[in-house]
């Protein structure tokens, strides 16, 4: 536990109390029994141990309920919204809900520790009184389950600092609640909710004999009495008059399910091309988001469905019902008295029954568009968005979609087969639809996504310049959209592009692409606490492609260290998309020294000279590597390499490379000349700007003068470094440049400068550092004569295995050496602990070594320990 202060008996000290109370705690271990109960309570306590020792809180009580101080309410509120979320997980778990209410306040405490003999006998370590404490105890007791109340005193010290929160702290939700009267105050109290969208309750806490709202005198019964009386008369005039329709109480962001289009004119193509119509029209909305087609058909999988069951009233309701959507619109296109009517009826799916409709008349199939225009409109002023707001973001479906009902139905059929992952299909429509209108921009934005789909960004950038210059006619959200992906083409993507995706994420916060490509960038940049965020988010279950968010959560868990937590992951996308293994998840077993199961996995996946046959030849040679088994190493290498050449030649440098590093680490060292050749061919195509992947050829350069120096030869990087070196800076990848910081480490080390190599490594170590960063600063404190300096980057390299096998950038040129670094560092760390006279230490882990790589059969002399960098592809193909 970590302490928030040092009792003091002295005086009183002004702490922040927060009180909890887990709600119907009884009922719930009768319910589950005693031993899930207890289990429950064991991965509560876990739960609040780490959110103590996050938030700097000092446990004081603890039953059903804590009461925790802090020094800050910040810090206070921060514990409580993450033990908030930490319950709803615990239950979701178990499928049921776990709530807590809370209470925070600010005040006056004593504190004083309890004898050794009064603690040996069960009372508490330290005890803790003052006014404050049954004041924070009121509001808790007043909160509903899942409420977190805040008393006048905290409530504004806790917003000031909310900003300290991050982006969450951006996004809370505040609410005043009014003046309360608590048994035993005097003076009546204001109190406040705080919570996140979601999750808060944020509705007034019920009235009871300890806390009591504190009413004006004009609105208590007695006064109300006449008032009602008059005010009855007045509306039941009015509502018979009126007659209001019942509405469904929508909430911003909340989701609608779009049935198939009812077409009662015998006009076959209004069918996909109105559905589409009304689909683009609701989407220019910031309130409601409309479940995408795939997700629908996703879920009639689910329901033992087949894919093309008609969405009638019954079937759209199930779906909206199992996805969490509020709503289902059943849009109706049918010939009355000569006129084309467009209506739609917004259905409650619990009941089934029409809540309200929409309807508007024109002439002839040429009017369907206008009257969608006006139906959408109707229909989202009654969903609860303001007519300024519906104004000001949407445009006239010809403006955002075409004029031309023929290229709409094109487009919705090239977004059915794209769903579907027909891609060759979907992109033959999307092109139909440019030919009949070459002014429809969605379709151009539909053709970039299978070629980005599948990592053709050659031939997506054609169709992005469209959509580019035809940018004022897409709705905002598909705009920014756009804007993200120009800048991943244009210049110093890598910078660029991140707040491009972010900037998606937080206007949209249910567009789950925008959530998705910033947490692939912060994962390309070793942010990986911010890749795990962002990749939660998009993890909904409305997100059709979700299963691609869940494996990114896995990779970024195996990046920190928790191969287990990644290994659940990587099964759970699995099931989620419906795919079977591939090699991130065995490179999880391998993280587990699990090789047997890794091996066997990596039998089952492709060999051919596609991308994805290839890119399984990464862990195919790198579990190798980490067993100590040469022959196979080199095989899978020399393999790969040749199918490279033969069938993706984008890839042939990078698997020309990892093979001179299998030889070299099979003791076989690559000749000065053959490393420069490759370091200068892979500069001269990443100098290409109009190349996508230059960043990667780069990587390639880079590695090879790398390679190089780790086998004592400082004659590539000397060459080559002049050219290298504003390449980076032009290119503008951070982790790049941290790669050229390493490779010029390594010419100071090589040229007897150790301690200048230290000075130019050690500013990288921001927990966004290259793994071989830490292998050239454990090889630059060993030439400096730094032993325990030394050691500890040793360590550091043999503990981090995860981050090894998955760390990216250069496509994963360098996995192979840094999982060799960390079977290398127990050598290291051995040789270290002899110099620093710790023999026997030493001789474990020369003997660990031994096991890990065991020299006989066809085990090569082992070379010096390397310098090196791995990573993992950070192509569009990742993309959403």
């Amino acid at each position: 536990m970590n302490d928030a202060h040092r009792p003091d008996a002295d005086g009183p000290q002004l702490r922040t109390l927060l009180l909890t109370d887990l709600c119907d705690s009884t009922t719930l271990v009768e319910r589950i029994g005693d031993g899930p109960a207890a289990e429950l309570f064991r991965e509560h306590d876990r739960l609040v141990l780490a959110l103590q020792q996050r938030w700097r809180g000092r446990l004081i009580d603890r039953s059903d309920g804590l009461l925790l101080l802090f020094e800050r309410p910040i810090d206070g509120l921060g514990f409580a919204l993450d033990y908030a979320r930490g319950l709803r997980e615990i239950g979701a778990a178990r499928k049921f809900e776990l709530k807590a209410r809370a209470g925070l306040h600010v005040g006056e405490v004593l504190t004083w520790r309890n004898s050794d003999e009064a603690v040996k006998v069960g009372a508490k370590p330290v005890e803790v009184e003052g006014l404050a404490k049954p004041m924070a105890g009121r509001l808790m007791a007043t909160a509903r389950p899942g409420q977190i109340l805040l008393s006048a005193v905290a409530e504004p010290l806790a917003h000031r600092a909310a900003r300290e929160l991050g982006e969450r702290g951006q996004q809370l939700l505040w609410k005043s609640h009014g003046r309360w009267r608590f048994k035993g105050v005097p003076e009546p109290q204001e109190i406040y909710e705080v919570g996140e969208p979601g999750i808060a309750p944020l509705r007034a806490p019920p009235n009871g004999p300890k806390a009591w709202r504190d009413i004006p005198l004009w609105r208590r019964p007695a006064a109300l009495a006449a008032e009602v009386a008059v005010l009855a008369m007045i509306g039941t005039g009015a509502w018979f008059a009126t007659r209001p329709q019942p509405a469904i109480a929508f909430s911003q962001r909340d989701w609608v399910v779009v049935g198939d289009l009812r077409n009662l004119t015998g006009q076959n193509v209004l069918d996909d091309s109105l559905e589409q119509a009304f689909r683009i029209s609701l989407e220019q909305s910031r309130y409601v988001n409309v479940l995408s087609d795939l997700k629908a058909r996703d879920t009639l999988q689910r329901m033992q469905r087949q894919p093309d069951t008609t969405l009638d009233r019954a079937i759209a309701s199930e779906i909206a019902l199992r996805d969490g959507a509020r709503a289902v619109i059943l849009p109706t296109v049918a010939e009355v008295g000569g006129r084309v009517r467009v209506s739609a009826e917004v259905i409650d799916p619990h009941t089934q029954t029409t809540v309200y409709a929409e309807s508007a008349d024109g002439h002839g199939k040429e009017s369907t568009l206008a009257s969608i225009d006006s139906v959408t409109a109707g229909l989202r002023e009654k969903l609860g968005e303001a007519m300024k707001s519906i104004e000001r973001d949407s445009e006239p479906l010809p403006k955002v979609a075409t004029k031309n009902l023929d290229a709409l139905r094109a487009y919705a059929l090239g977004l059915k087969a794209y769903g579907e992952r027909r891609q060759a299909e979907a992109l033959r429509y999307f092109d139909q639809a440019i030919a009949l209108d070459p002014e429809f921009a969605l379709a151009y934005l539909g053709a970039l996504r299978v070629h980005v789909g599948d990592a053709d960004n050659r031939r997506a950038q054609p169709y992005l310049e469209k959509a580019v210059a035809l940018r004022s006619h897409l709705a905002p959200r598909d705009a920014l959209y756009l804007d993200a992906w120009s800048s991943e083409y244009g210049p110093q993507p890598a910078l660029r592009a991140p707040a491009q995706w972010k900037l998606l994420a937080g206007l949209y916060p249910d567009y789950y692409a925008g959530h998705y490509n910033y947490a692939w960038a912060a994962f390309a940049a070793n942010r990986f606490g911010e890749t795990l965020s962002f990749a939660k988010a998009a993890t909904a279950p409305q997100n059709p492609l979700r299963s691609s968010a869940i494996e990114l959560m896995g990779r970024a868990q195996l990046a920190q260290g928790d191969a287990k937590a990644a290994l659940a992951s990587f099964e759970q996308g699995e099931k989620v998309g419906r795919y079977g293994p591939n090699r991130r998840r065995a490179a999880a077993l391998a993280t587990l020294r699990r090789f047997d199961e890794a091996q066997a996995l990596l039998a089952k996946l492709p060999t051919d000279s596609s991308t994805d046959g290839l890119t399984n030849n990464l862990e195919r040679i790198a579990v190798a590597v980490d067993r100590g088994r040469w022959g196979e190493a080199e095989k899978a290498a020399q393999r790969a390499e040749r199918d490279a050449v033969a069938g993706t030649p984008v890839l042939a440098n990078q698997f020309a490379l990892i093979r001179l590093m299998v030889d070299a680490l099979n003791g076989r060292p690559p000749r000065t000349q053959v490393l420069a050749t490759l370091c200068r061919k892979s500069a001269e195509q990443a100098g290409d700007e109009a190349d996508p992947l230059r960043n990667e050829q780069a990587f390639v350069a880079l590695s090879a003068a790398y390679l190089a120096q780790r086998e004592g030869d400082a004659a590539v990087a000397r060459q080559l470094l002049p050219v290298l070196e504003p390449l980076v800076k032009r290119i503008g990848d951070p982790l790049l440049a941290q790669l050229l910081t390493v490779v010029q480490a390594g010419q100071l080390r090589l040229d007897g400068k150790p301690e200048e190599a230290i000075r130019l490594l050690r500013p990288l170590l921001r927990g966004d550092e290259l793994f071989q960063v830490h292998s050239a600063l454990r090889a630059a404190y060993a030439a400096a004569g730094q032993d325990e300096d030394a050691l500890a980057e040793a360590r550091w390299l043999a503990q981090h295995r995860g981050r090894a096998y998955i760390e990216t950038g250069g496509s994963q040129v360098l996995q192979t050496l840094n999982v060799a670094d960390t079977t290398l560092a127990l050598r290291e760390q051995a040789r270290s602990l002899a110099r620093l006279g710790r023999d026997a230490e030493a001789q474990r882990q020369d003997e660990a070594f031994r096991r890990a790589w065991p020299q006989s059969g066809s085990s090569p002399p082992v070379p010096p320990m390397p310098l090196a960098r791995a990573s993992a592809p950070s192509s569009p193909v990742s993309k959403q």
